[in-house]
């Protein structure tokens, strides 16, 4: 059967890329490309794929929250990371959110198809080292109820868990009646104070401690 693939990625020269390198498979059709998960969730009910390659940092909406509301969809798509975020955190919220796989930029044409295929037909799918580190984080000790990130201070933690939910900075001050330029600001403090790489580091630590998901 033709596999029908749809990638979502806020980087054209990659999307496009990627997009070309599919097509020239036999038995792969791209049949959307998106540029957010926003996007994505559009095209997917517009185009039915049956496997999507999502990145996790994304303008508008993040590939976490738009695989958990793919997941949640009748006939949803088969959801396959496919990210620069290397970090275990966002490999155990991108399986939490329903993603089926998770692969790193840096994989090679045959993982990448490779990986597609086993997803149409069900399968989980993990580059080298993914599986472990997932598994050793499902079954690592549940946390105490001690309020998570307690680095954090009062309005950090406030504006985390609405950057969790998924709210821009813009959301974030007019929810807050502070301006988007404090926001930036404390936003940059919180990925400091998390050693996180990015907005979407935040977030998927954060949706791991519980936050967000109101």
């Amino acid at each position: 059967m033709t596999i029908r693939v749809m990638v979502v990625d806020d980087h054209p020269l990659f999307r496009d890329g990627l997009r070309a390198m599919l097509s020239t498979v036999a038995g792969l059709d791209v049949v959307a490309v998106a540029e957010d998960g926003a996007k994505a969730l559009t095209s997917a009910r517009e185009h039915t794929p049956d496997v999507v390659l999502m990145d996790i940092s994304m303008p508008v909406m993040d590939g976490i929250e738009a695989t958990r509301r793919l997941s949640a969809q009748p006939a949803a798509p088969m959801v396959i990371m496919l990210t620069m975020s290397d970090d275990d955190l966002s490999m155990l919220a991108a399986i939490r959110s329903g993603a089926r796989g998770y692969l790193l930029k840096t994989a090679t044409q045959d993982d990448v198809v490779n990986a597609v295929r086993g997803a149409a037909l069900g399968q989980a799918v993990f580059g080298p080292g993914a599986a472990e580190a997932v598994i050793a984080l499902l079954h690592a000790p549940p946390r105490t109820s001690e309020r998570a990130f307690p680095q954090l201070t009062e309005r950090e933690y406030e504006i985390l868990e609405l950057v969790a939910r998924g709210l821009g900075n813009q959301a974030v001050a007019a929810r807050l009646q502070v301006s988007p330029k404090t926001v930036a600001n404390t936003v940059s403090g919180i990925l400091v104070k998390l050693a996180v790489p990015d907005r979407a580091g935040a977030i998927a630590a954060a949706r791991d401690a519980g936050l967000g998901r109101t």
